[in-house]
């Protein structure tokens, strides 16, 4: 019987074709087969990278027959690297239920880490990072959604989640009505020529999306409930009220002063100023 061969999870880039690593390179040369969820996409890869390598698709609707013939391969000693269009494999991409087999048959499960959206974002969201949960892609249907968003509502770490740009607008929304006027970083685009990141409250960042086509595959962070901002939740209302109510300040002037006054985060107190606001105009 001959020894197992080694299932490699190679990440990919997200965008910029510098950040596959040395390793990663030698990897996709060494192993004898690729399982890729889009092979078209993946050969552009190998071709750019200079590889010629067996490739096979591996994906959602064909991972019973395909990870079947993958495992075969394994178990003949044959070795197979796992990758997806961009990123890390089975972070809200195929790949788990292949994983999960191969480690049940003791065959090696090697991971060559990489590129990965949701820690690309997290680097550089200026948010708490000491603790997060992923979401990964929130169900498409708007119930669901909502469903899904809700019971994150008493959530204290910071939530991270995959959106579809033309979802973006409504995601947001649900978060804002759902969860409140949080702290959210929205990035899009990550490491490509068009990368951006837009950082505020919910809000601000709504404002910053309204009337733009968006593109590309979006990350979204939210930051989590604080009990701290409860507290003071009344004392920067009151504030608010006096700087607001005497029609002597505009909005942003006030949350200027009261921003100076309490030290709290600029995008919290602009969502109280919002909400006493739209209040007054109701």
């Amino acid at each position: 019987m001959s020894t197992p061969g080694i299932l490699y999870i190679v990440a990919t880039p997200i965008g910029n074709l510098e950040d596959l690593t040395f390793r990663a390179v030698r990897i996709l040369k060494e192993v004898d087969l690729i399982a890729a969820e889009d092979t078209r996409h993946t050969r552009k890869l190998l071709t750019y990278l200079g590889i010629s390598k067996p490739l096979t698709s591996y994906f959602d609707h064909n991972k019973t027959l395909k990870g079947e013939y993958i495992l075969e391969r394994l178990r003949n000693g044959l070795s197979v690297a796992l990758v997806t269009d961009a990123g890390t494999p089975c972070i809200s991409d195929p790949g788990y239920q292949l994983v999960r087999s191969a480690v049940s048959e003791r065959i090696a499960v090697v991971p060559i880490p990489g590129a990965c959206a949701a820690i690309a974002a997290l680097s550089a969201s200026g948010l708490p990072t000491d603790s997060f949960v992923f979401l990964g892609f929130l169900p498409n249907r708007p119930g669901k959604r909502r469903e899904c968003i809700s019971a994150f509502q008493g959530e204290k770490r910071l939530i991270v989640l995959y959106e579809a740009p033309g979802r973006l607008m409504a995601t947001l929304g649900d978060i804002r009505e759902l969860l409140g006027e949080r702290t959210v970083v929205v990035a899009r685009e990550l490491t490509k020529m068009h990368e951006e990141f837009a950082r505020g409250a919910v809000s601000e960042v709504i404002d910053a999306f309204t009337g733009r086509q968006v593109k590309g595959e979006v990350v979204i962070l939210v930051s989590p409930g604080s009990d701290e901002l409860q507290v003071e939740t009344v004392r920067v209302e009151s504030l608010l009220e006096k700087y607001l109510l005497d029609g002597t300040l505009s909005l942003k002037d006030a949350v200027r002063f009261v921003v100076a006054e309490t030290g709290l985060q600029r995008s919290e107190v602009y969502a109280a100023a919002l909400r006493i606001k739209e209040s007054q105009s109701g």
